[in-house]
């Protein structure tokens, strides 16, 4: 009997799978601790601030250039390199001897993490068979939440039973048990000759990338200052927030792969994005923890749904040897998404406070609905003015 080559789970998706959890263990773990080691080697807010944002800049930096030399080169070294280099910065970690050592060692933890990610991200697009994709990026994203869920608490334990050092030995180890696990995966051959040349960013996933550009700037406001303006409203246990959200995020993500796969992008990214958009109204009038727990569940089930069904439209239509640039483009577009997010809505909050902050960040998630109803608007033109 021929394979069924419709099949998701496949034995180089489950690896795959596997090594993303540990190493988004390895990476959640750290973000909650890392700025308290900032804060001992003697830096203040602001410093803690910029070493949490050299990363995402060194992260999308380097992520354009990969996407392209996994198209001119291959998947597997870029996704093994990224890993290793991943574990030997946060090594880095635990020897620097000051915050300018811990600068450098920073920014090549972020070209690893854009290296492993944007190389797993593309590797998943490779193995998922093309009618199922969205689905598959559901199943597949479940296992960086699981990991988003569990290891920040995981980190903060470690730190307090056994000091800096061995938390990030941990997360090392973590990386380098993600390299081991890789190193089993298949990864199909893909034809870097042919067809058009590599490139650094694919113009087929810009829409879906800006979508996910405006979508993020609602995130990096969600998780920068949550727990400030919980405590400004007097809310005590605002961690139960982020297990409502990763919840509703775990809940929806394959449903709603699912749905896109078989009746298209708009039933899920509409409500998706309304939802997103409405989690953040919401967040502007809370004054009690019940009220915030709707807003989370909103916000992960919209987030949950837009998430997987974006990135399978990113590399919807784009050749297996422009894949890299794809998923390039569409993480450089989340990543700066979050960071500017981060920075823009931290001056909104400056003058109107975190309820208007969170008002405006509403906004954010309009303007990714309407840019989706215009992309669509306009491929339907072009198809009429096209013609039978």
């Amino acid at each position: 009997m021929a394979p069924d080559s419709t099949r998701i789970w496949t034995r180089d998706f489950i690896l795959l799978s596997l090594a993303s959890f540990l190493i988004f263990t390895g990476f959640q773990m750290l973000m909650p601790t890392l700025p308290k080691y900032v804060a001992a080697l003697g830096g203040d807010n602001l410093v803690v601030g910029f070493t949490m944002g050299i990363f995402t800049i060194s992260a999308v930096l380097v992520r354009p250039w990969l996407g392209r030399e996994m198209d001119r080169r291959g998947r597997r070294g870029i996704y093994l390199l990224g890993l290793l280099i991943f574990a030997v910065a946060v090594l880095g970690y635990s020897i620097s001897p000051s915050i300018l050592i811990l600068f450098l060692f920073r920014l090549l933890h972020g070209a690893g993490w854009g290296g492993s990610t944007t190389a797993g991200g593309t590797i998943v697009t490779d193995i998922l068979p093309p009618q199922r994709r969205a689905e598959g990026l559901g199943y597949y994203g479940l296992f960086s939440n699981l990991a988003m869920a569990i290891a920040p608490a995981l980190g903060l334990l470690v730190l307090d039973l056994a000091g800096f050092k061995v938390l990030f030995f941990t997360s090392a180890a973590l990386a380098l048990a993600a390299t081991l696990v890789a190193g089993k995966i298949k990864m199909p051959a893909v034809a870097t000759r042919g067809g058009s040349p590599p490139a650094f960013f694919e113009p087929k996933a810009l829409h879906p990338s800006l979508i996910a550009f405006f979508m993020t700037i609602t995130y990096g406001g969600v998780v920068t200052f949550l727990t400030l303006y919980a405590a400004e409203r007097g809310i005590a246990n605002i961690g139960l927030f982020f297990t409502f959200y990763a919840a509703a995020l775990m809940l929806i993500r394959p449903l709603a792969g699912m749905v896109a796969d078989r009746y298209g992008q708009g039933p899920v990214l509409v409500p998706g994005l309304l939802a997103a958009t409405l989690a953040t109204l919401i967040l502007a009038l809370a004054g009690s923890l019940p009220v915030f727990l709707v807003a989370a569940v909103l916000y992960g089930l919209g987030f949950g749904a837009a998430q997987p069904t974006l990135q399978a439209m990113a590399v919807a239509g784009v050749a297996p040897n422009r894949r890299g640039a794809a998923n390039g483009t569409f993480f450089s577009a989340f990543d700066l998404g979050i960071g500017l997010g981060s920075t823009l809505l931290g001056v909104v909050a400056r003058f109107t406070g975190f309820a208007g902050m969170y008002a405006v960040a509403s906004l954010f998630g309009l303007a990714g609905l309407l840019t989706f109803l215009a992309g669509r608007k306009g491929r339907s033109a072009q198809k009429a003015t096209a013609g039978p």
